[in-house]
């Protein structure tokens, strides 16, 4: 199976170990960098240059889309998809997990177990917004932040 790992640094621990462990089942396994992809779109042939060759041996794809280049690598998993390549991640589902407060709807109305969250647009009222959390102290995040960035505890 020919398999192409999306990412933007092949040297990264993950991405090594994807490789190592298709190759030790014995696939063809290669890095591509989701912005170095030029998108065909042409009548009932969707394809994917890439570095002076078209992608339409590739059978499975693992997309790791950073939150930097979601945009464009979402219609890179997109065109993938259009082209019937097997993802293991959709690029619906990966646009969808960016959105911090649409991901905490879904997963509120699936019934998981959260804390309590409270999303306002407005902030002048921020001992109400505390109550509606149950006190102090609280968690406070940015919508747009990653990996711990825009987080703060407040007592």
């Amino acid at each position: 199976m020919n398999i192409v790992i999306l990412s933007r640094n092949p040297n990264l621990y993950s991405t090594k170990r994807l490789i190592d462990e298709g190759e030790a089942r014995g696939h063809i396994v290669e890095v591509i960098d989701p912005l170095d992809c030029d998108i065909i779109i042409e009548k009932e042939k969707p394809t994917i240059f890439y570095r002076n060759r078209y992608l339409d041996y590739v059978d499975a794809i693992i997309p790791r889309i950073g939150s930097s280049v979601t945009f464009f690598g979402c219609a890179v998993v997109r065109q993938f998809e259009e082209m019937g390549v097997f993802t293991i991640v959709t690029s619906d589902a990966i646009q969808r997990s960016r959105d911090k407060l649409r991901s905490l709807q879904r997963l509120s109305k699936a019934g998981i177990g959260m804390p309590k969250t409270v999303f306002t647009n407005y902030s002048r009222d921020v001992e109400e917004v505390i109550e509606h959390v149950g006190g102090i102290p609280v968690i406070i995040k940015l919508l747009e932040g990653t990996q711990g960035l825009g987080v703060v505890l407040a007592e």
